[in-house]
This record gives structure tokens, C-alpha cells and sequence, in this order.
């Protein structure tokens, strides 16, 4: 055996092992993501607009940080708290589904205040009149109008302890105990003993929780907020105490909130839509390519452990704050990635036979085969690579991890296939018995004069688009977008009979939501209802007292505001213009004529255009997770141009007497078996998600599923023949 072989083999070893201590157990190497395990996903704007300009300079790094104290006193386990861009904090709490509770201690201002209440009846008697004295504010207890003393020298920022307690004058009531540091335990003994027989009201953001009347002189520091409160808001309410004021209002933007059946559910669709799509190709690789096709299964599973090991180990060792996590969309990401996983073993195998069929002996065909292969996988990997590294930039959340996913897939599939693959043939060719490599074949030589008919493609296609892209136009958006990109809020309730669309839309009705928008699937038991703000609350209450009998509950909710659907809008075209962008210099640079990027980019555009057409015909909405698709569409439908453009630039150089579109249809042909082979294993696994998948993944796999064919035919009908519109050499 060869020295450089043990040496591969030796690395291989060592990576397999790698993997296996970094996957294993899975439950506990590998993180998963809020849409799996269930929580909270919150985008909080920090509204600086009132604090003077050397304040706002910190504002969000204080609020961030007394956020994150809270957090930790709530009990989260493992939250994720971080700045984004100037004035936005990201939150993600796994686990936590009581969505008002934790909206409460994540953005209550927790400005606490002591104010004496004031008992003159001429200022009282003024500000009846609608004269409210200087240096006084109105406010009220319980309905009932009251003067405050707008001076306040005791202050939440004096605060060291806040407990909870019992009141025993009040029945055991639960009460905030407060502790008062030196400096605010003087101030509130002196406004106690000077005000003896007054009200002294504790004002917590602008609202009296109380104002009891002093009775004597308190100089120990302590004092107590009472109001009616259970045990969990009196709790909440010292967490916010404790943890401290922030230093100014922040606003919930965005937030998503998954329930933990929800993500149970998504998990059972993932693993079956993994595991059909995986063993649909695995079966196909077999009984085409036969010992070859069982080679490339090992590579596929090597591929998947590989995967999983570096995700774990990506967990095991923190880079700031990323982390890698295991995403529903990350499911699709690994499915998707596993199709794309044998197009390499594809081209080299298709490369092999050619060189068999000149007649070379099996090690130099294999040789070979590599070798003229390896740019075409090369160049059509990267480019999918670079669209989801622009995809993980701009994306966040589940978008992230399907870029996560995908690129540690690539890079792995970019190992398995060239190196893993190799390694076996060459052992393989130790035995000497090992003289041919029979293979199945799906198409044989074909003589189709795609250059002729051209211009009939680009008519259909024209017709196509102009024809779906009307139809999005004059679609109001509301219908054409998700909430993502308009603003609004869905909301899935999950029942345990099933129950009518009707009884639904009457129920709606009743509470003034006629017109919200009553999506149902999983055999009617399940409805997403989309309305224009967030209405869970009052959806909830309404279902109970319409449907006793048919319990039910939420398995999201969703909400985003206008401004942060604007700004997702905009991210979202920027994340498809430099992916488009990158593309075209990066396939200009290989093929050192940029007209070579062009072409490819029009085609680009067309399976883009094309598929959102589709999602206008069939009524479905663009959202995040579809221009997720449509940025994975512009990555991967390159691969088969660039398979293409390849063995245009080889035949150029060896046929120097036949025309250029003589070469460009001879490279299509020679190059269709390949481009139908590796379009149809991806398909297959594509299938498997839009079919087993569920109900999230759906739009995701019908975009993938319209984009993929549609890349089938403009790199045969597009993308090939336009060159002839930029080269000048003679046709």
C-alpha cells in the first residue's frame, strides 16, 4: 500500500473518530433551536428618542445588560442575549412559552419612584378647575384622581434588595419587600419623619401601585409595595427591582413564540422527510451506479456523521456568541445538502465512464475522472457556499442555522466525495481482479440542436414570468407577503377534534376579526388565523367560551411590526443582490470572461422570477424562509451551468475548428446525462421535504421544488445559449 494512501487513510480515521466524540450523544452534543424545543425569539427596539445625547451613546449596552439580569434571575436556561446593529437587542429564551410573563420582565421600564401625595384643598380645588400647580402632576389609585409632588428624592436606584413577602394585615397577600441602600435609607427616613400623617404613593412607571399613609418616622431603610398581586407577580416584580430601571423605553419588534408540541411535531417531520429523502437517493445511487453507487452511499453517510459531529463540536466550544444551532429550516439545510452531497460522486462516476469508453484501463479512467472533475465541483460547490454565507449574514434565527447546516454539508460532501471516494477506489485497485466498473445509463448520446431553439425558450420563458410576475404585482400584499415583511401576527391554535372553518370565521366575528385571514390543515384540527395585530389573547378566551368541549392550544405565535417587516424587506433584496453579485464576478473570474458570469446570472434570475410567479398562480406567501429558498435556488441552479461552461472551455481548446454554437451544443449534450442525474437526486430529497416535511417546510419545499426544475431548463436553455449573445467569435 502506498505511503500517501495510509497517510489518507490515517487523516479519514481521524476525522470519523473526531465526529463520533463530537455528535454523540446527540441529546446532549447537539443544540437545537427555539422552532424545535420551544421559546421565545424577541427583536427589542431601545427608544433613546427622550434621553439627552451623551446618555444615548450607552442606552443600549445598559439596557442589555440589566435585560440579561433579569434573564438570569427569570431562570432561563441557556438564553441568548445580544446587540444588534445600534439601538436593537436580540432574545432568545428556550423553553419559555408564557408569552406575557416574559414580555413583562423583559420590557417593563421598572422606573420606581416615591412621591408624597399631596392634601391641600386649594391645590386640589385648582387643579379640579383644570390647572394643575407647578410642580405638581396628576395621577391616579384605583380611578381615583390624585396630586403628586413631582420632586421624588427617593428613587429605584437606590434600591440593593427587593424580596418577596407576605403581608399578614392583609391575609397573607404577597408583597415587595424593599431595601434601601445608606444614601436612599437617609432620604427615606427624613421623608417619612417630616411627613408623618401624609400619603406617600410608590409610583412603578408612572402607575401607583399604593400610597399608604405614614405613620411614623421609618429608619431602618425598608418599605414594602403592595397591590393585589399573586405570588408570580409579585415575584417578577422583584426580579425587575433587583435587576434595576432601564434607561429608557424598549419596544417589542419582533417576536416569535414556538410551543413546545409544535416543535416536537417538527422534529417527527424533519427526521421522516431526513430519512426518506436520504434512502430514495441511497437506493437510486445503488442500483445505478452499482459498486460505484455503494461507494458514494458511504461517502453520503460519512457525509451525515461528519455534519453532526462538527455541530456538535461547534457547541462544545464557544466563539462569542455563536452558536450553532439545530434549526427546523437546519433540518432542511442537512436533507438538502445531502442531495447535493452525491452530485459530486455524479460528475466524477459520468467522468469515468467517458474515459472507459475510450478505452483507458480502470485506474487511469478513475484518474481521470477526478482530475477533469474536480473544477466542475470545485466551482459549482463554492458558489452555492457563497450564497449561503451571504444568507447567514443577513438572516438570523432558524435562516442562520439552514446556512449553518448547508455549509458545513458542502464542505463535508466536498471531502467525502473527492477524497473519501478516492480512497476506496484506490484500495479497490490494490486487487487486480478490480478491471471495469459496470454502471447504468439513463441517457445515451444525444444530437439535440438546443442553439436553434433558443429563441423559442426565451419566448416561453418570457411569457412565463410576465405572466406570473403580473399576477404577484396586482396582488394586494397582505396576500402576495408573509408577516415578516408586512407586519401583522399569526397565530396557530392546535385543537383536539377537528372543528370547522366556519365555526371558526364566526367566532372571529364576534370579537371584530371578520376579515382576519383562516388558514386550516392536519386533518382541520389545526388553524392559523393571521390578523393585523397581536389578538392571541383574545382569540384564546373566545375559543374557550365558544368550543368548552374541544380544548385546544397555541402552538405560535408570531408577531412583527411594520418597521421591523420594512427593514426584513430590505435585508432581504440586499441578501439576493449580493448573492446575484458575488455569483456573477466569482464565475467571471473562473472562466476569465465575465460574459460567462452574465449569462449565468440571467439564468439566475429566471428560476428566481419564475418560482415567484409560481408562488403568486398558487396563492402562496413570501416570507423570510422563502427568500431563504430563493437565495439556496440562485446557489445551486449555477452548479449545472457551471458543469456546462466547463466542457465549453475544455472543447474550445481541443475543437479550435468547429463554431461556437457547433460547441456549445455538443458540450450540452455530452453534459445532459449528468445535468438530469444530478438535478433528479437532489429532487428527490426535495420531494421528501415538500411531502413529509410539514406544514412550516411546505412553501420552502414547493420554492426549492420550482426552482430546482426551472434550473433544469435555463442552464440548458438559457444560460448555455445566451453566450452566443456576448462572444464574438462566428457562429
Amino acid at each position: 500500500m502506498q505511503r500517501s494512501l495510509k497517510v489518507r487513510i490515517g487523516f479519514l480515521i481521524f476525522i470519523i473518530v473526531l465526529s463520533v466524540i463530537g455528535a454523540y450523544p446527540p441529546q446532549k452534543k447537539i443544540s437545537l433551536g427555539l422552532d424545535l424545543q420551544g421559546g421565545m425569539h424577541l427583536v427589542l427596539h431601545v427608544d433613546t428618542s427622550s434621553l439627552p445625547d451623551e446618555a444615548k451613546k450607552d442606552a443600549a449596552d445598559r439596557a442589555l445588560e440589566i435585560i440579561r439580569n433579569r434573564i438570569d434571575q427569570f431562570g432561563v436556561k441557556e438564553p441568548q442575549i445580544q446587540k444588534q446593529g445600534i439601538d436593537k437587542i436580540i432574545i432568545q429564551l428556550p423553553g419559555v412559552t408564557d408569552r406575557e410573563r416574559a414580555k413583562e420582565i423583559v420590557g417593563k421600564v421598572a422606573h420606581l419612584e416615591f412621591k408624597l401625595v399631596s392634601d391641600d384643598s386649594k391645590l386640589i380645588e385648582e387643579t379640579e378647575a383644570g390647572n394643575i400647580p407647578d410642580g405638581y402632576e396628576l395621577n391616579k389609585i384605583a380611578e381615583e384622581p390624585v396630586l403628586l409632588e413631582k420632586e421624588s428624592g427617593i428613587t429605584g436606584d437606590l434600591l440593593v434588595d427587593a424580596q418577596v413577602g407576605l403581608d399578614p394585615s392583609r391575609f397573607n397577600e404577597p408583597i415587595v419587600q424593599l431595601q434601601f441602600n445608606d444614601k436612599g435609607g437617609r432620604r427615606f427616613a427624613k421623608v417619612t419623619g417630616e411627613n408623618v400623617g401624609r400619603r406617600l404613593a410608590i409610583v412603578l412607571d408612572d402607575k401607583i401601585h399604593s400610597a399608604p399613609v405614614i405613620n411614623e418616622r421609618i429608619p431602618n431603610g425598608r418599605a414594602m409595595i403592595s397591590g393585589r398581586f399573586s405570588q408570580e407577580q409579585a415575584r417578577d416584580l422583584a426580579i425587575v427591582l433587583r435587576a434595576g430601571a432601564l434607561p429608557c423605553p424598549v419596544r417589542i419588534e419582533e417576536e416569535r413564540t414556538i410551543g413546545p408540541l409544535l416543535g416536537q411535531d417538527s422534529i417527527r417531520d424533519g427526521l421522516k422527510a431526513t430519512v426518506i429523502g436520504v434512502a430514495v437517493v441511497l437506493v437510486f445511487m445503488a442500483m445505478y451506479y452499482l459498486l460505484a453507487g455503494w461507494v458514494a452511499n458511504l461517502a453520503l453517510v460519512l457525509n451525515f456523521i461528519i455534519m453532526m459531529g462538527v455541530l456538535g463540536l461547534l457547541n462544545m466550544f464557544t466563539f462569542g456568541t455563536f452558536k450553532a444551532t439545530l434549526t427546523l429550516p437546519g433540518i432542511a439545510g442537512i436533507v438538502l445538502s445531502l442531495g447535493m452531497a452525491v452530485d459530486a460522486n455524479v460528475l466524477i462516476y459520468e467522468r469515468i465512464r467517458e474515459e472507459l469508453s475510450l478505452g483507458k484501463s480502470i485506474r487511469l479512467a478513475i484518474d481521470n475522472g477526478y482530475k477533469k472533475a474536480f473544477l466542475a465541483i470545485l466551482d459549482s460547490n463554492v458558489t452555492t457556499i457563497i450564497a449561503a454565507v451571504i444568507l447567514f449574514y443577513f438572516g438570523t434565527g432558524p435562516i442562520r442555522g439552514f446556512a449553518i447546516t448547508l455549509i458545513i454539508g458542502l464542505f463535508a460532501s466536498l471531502y467525502t466525495a473527492i477524497v473519501v471516494t478516492r480512497i476506496v477506489f484506490d484500495i479497490l485497485c490494490q486487487n487486480k481482479n478490480f478491471t471495469s466498473l459496470k454502471m447504468l445509463k439513463l441517457i445515451g448520446n444525444t444530437k439535440i440542436d438546443f442553439i436553434k431553439r433558443r429563441h423559442i425558450a426565451y419566448a416561453a420563458s418570457l411569457i412565463i414570468i410576465v405572466g406570473g410576475l403580473s399576477l404577484f404585482y396586482f396582488k394586494g400584499n397582505s396576500t402576495k407577503y408573509g408577516i415578516d415583511f408586512t407586519g401583522g401576527t399569526v397565530q396557530q391554535f392546535g385543537f383536539k377534534n377537528s372543528i370547522e372553518t366556519d365555526k371558526i370565521r364566526g367566532a372571529l366575528k364576534e370579537i371584530g376579526l371578520a376579515d382576519a385571514s383562516i388558514q386550516q390543515f392536519k386533518e382541520t384540527k389545526e388553524i392559523i388565523i393571521r390578523t393585523s395585530k397581536d389578538e392571541s389573547k383574545v382569540l384564546t378566551d373566545k375559543f374557550k367560551e365558544k368550543f368548552p368541549d374541544n380544548p385546544f392550544e397555541i402552538l405560535r405565535v408570531e408577531t412583527v411590526g411594520p418597521v421591523a417587516g420594512k427593514e426584513l424587506k430590505q435585508k432581504a433584496l440586499w441578501a439576493l443582490l449580493w448573492a446575484l453579485i458575488s455569483i456573477t464576478v466569482y464565475v467571471g473570474i473562473r472562466f476569465r470572461k465575465f460574459s460567462y458570469g452574465i449569462a449565468g446570472v440571467v439564468a439566475l434570475f429566471h428560476d428566481v422570477l419564475l418560482t415567484v410567479g409560481a408562488f403568486a398562480i398558487t396563492g402562496r406567501q413570501i416570507d423570510l424562509l422563502i427568500v431563504t429558498a430563493l437565495l439556496t435556488i440562485a446557489g445551486y441552479s449555477i452548479n449545472d451551468t457551471i458543469v456546462i461552461y466547463d466542457r465549453i472551455r475544455e472543447n474550445l481548446h481541443t475543437m479550435r475548428k468547429m463554431s461556437f454554437s457547433d460547441i456549445i451544443n455538443l458540450s450540452v449534450n455530452q453534459t445532459l446525462s449528468r445535468t438530469l442525474l444530478t438535478s433528479l437526486t437532489v429532487l428527490m430529497t426535495v420531494v421528501a421535504l415538500y411531502m413529509f416535511g410539514g406544514q412550516v417546510l411546505n412553501n420552502f419545499a414547493f420554492a426549492l421544488l420550482v426552482g430546482f426544475i426551472s434550473g433544469v431548463y435555463s442552464t440548458v436553455f438559457i444560460a448555455s445559449p445566451l453566450l452566443i449573445a456576448w462572444e464574438r467569435k462566428k457562429i
